[in-house]
């Protein structure tokens, strides 16, 4: 995967900085309570700047800048380390690399999405790319054809796992180390 430009970059800096706000604005005055123009006050930024980024104020919250991170470490993985084991190896790597405020902003935002039930249909509405864009790298990892069926079928199990662990009913669990028991489990062959 190739590094992103400046420009890029710049663009997600500002994205993340708008989310940030928006996060911390929701957790002050709870979500439905806080508006987009409560937001660009927030982020010193005009009301068409926060249309640039985010078509709507759910999409401030359903974005992930976290997702691209996590697939290139599962990209980079060796060859010879099985797929659902390389997300594993993945996974950890990307949260270790996290400073403790990022993981904070991630925890709080899944912690929103999964409380909020307009939030949380629109994230399921919304994992077909990242569905898809799993897909490719475990296609690539496998040596399978874009878009065979064995492919899709082991990223859904993935994201599906991920969900489950997401929607536990402790608020106060660690998400790391849930997400890798889910996915242990899942590698394992879900015996149970």
């Amino acid at each position: 995967m190739t590094e992103p430009g400046l420009r890029e970059r710049k663009k997600a800096k500002t994205r993340a900085a708008i989310q940030r706000h928006a996060l911390r604005l929701f957790h002050e005055q709870g979500y439905e309570a806080t508006t987009v123009s409560q937001i660009t006050e927030a982020a010193e930024i005009s009301d068409a700047t926060f249309f640039r980024y985010f078509p709507s104020k759910e999409a401030v919250v359903l974005w992930d800048g976290f997702d691209p991170v996590i697939y290139q470490a599962f990209a980079a993985q060796p060859p010879e380390i099985g797929i659902v084991a390389a997300f594993r190896v993945a996974l950890r790597e990307s949260f270790s690399s996290m400073t403790s405020t990022e993981s904070d902003e991630v925890r709080q935002r899944v912690s929103l999405l999964m409380s909020t039930p307009t939030l949380r249909a629109q994230l399921i509405n919304q994992l077909v790319q990242p569905l898809d864009e799993l897909a490719g790298i475990v296609a690539a990892r496998s040596g399978l054809p874009p878009g065979s069926t064995a492919a899709r079928a082991t990223a859904g199990a993935i994201i599906g796992v991920g969900l489950a662990a997401l929607l536990s009913p402790d608020p106060n669990s660690d998400l790391v180390s849930l997400l890798d028991e889910s996915l242990a489990i899942l590698e394992s062959g879900l015996l149970l």
